[in-house]
């Protein structure tokens, strides 16, 4: 039975998981985003709170200060406070950048070949001792940018609510539920969070256009 064989028969245990299957269509979720957990984590911490756009905006202007490229613990801790509040960054992310780029001088933050040997959870622990960097922001690390395949943020409001609209709910579960409710998907929990995903979008574009939302 080859992976995707794998991933399909235990998702589609579930007869009205199987039936979303069916209906969303083949998993897309594939490979890396092909950044270090470093750079993951830089881009993450410029777009908390921010419209995809303007996170953009902000992250261009701070590589523009090194060549285009986002710029390394060296580089990012050489620029003046004012060069870097004039790109757009707070003071609280500011503090979160430079402590996040010493930490990854000291090695808290690990390369790509480090992040390979530690296991999810080690990695969590590590990571949100960071300023700025919690749980699910290192969740979103392991399954987009270390492709890690049994993660499920079972803090993510759209996860929730896509398992909430999967079983037709009157609420979205409780973190501590959906965490238990999914154990019987592992190894194939990112793939679960992927379709949740799905799921929780389903119906909105159409909605929008209807009501201009």
């Amino acid at each position: 039975m080859s992976d995707d064989q794998a991933l399909y028969a235990c998702l589609g245990q579930d007869p009205v998981l199987a039936t979303a299957l069916t209906r969303i269509g083949p998993c897309r979720l594939r490979g890396t985003d092909g950044k270090t957990p470093y750079q993951a984590l830089f881009r993450a911490i410029i777009g908390q709170q921010l419209h995809g756009r303007a996170a953009e905006a902000i992250l261009g202007r701070v590589c523009a200060l090194t060549g285009g490229l986002m710029p390394e613990p060296e580089a990012l801790l050489a620029q003046p406070d004012e060069t870097l509040r004039a790109c757009g960054l707070s003071a609280s992310k500011l503090l979160a950048l430079r402590g996040l780029a010493e930490a990854r001088l000291t090695g808290l933050v690990p390369d790509l070949q480090e992040a390979a040997l530690l296991s999810d959870e080690a990695l969590i622990e590590r990571l949100v001792m960071l300023r700025g960097i919690g749980r699910w922001t290192v969740e979103m690390l392991l399954i987009f940018t270390l492709n890690r395949r049994d993660v499920l943020p079972v803090d993510d409001f759209a996860v929730r609510a896509g398992w909430q609209k999967l079983y037709g709910l009157d609420l979205p579960p409780k973190p501590a539920a959906l965490r238990k409710e999914g154990e019987r998907f592992s190894p194939y929990r990112s793939a679960l969070a992927w379709y949740l995903w799905r799921l929780s979008e389903e119906g909105k574009t159409i909605k929008n256009v209807l009501t201009g939302d």
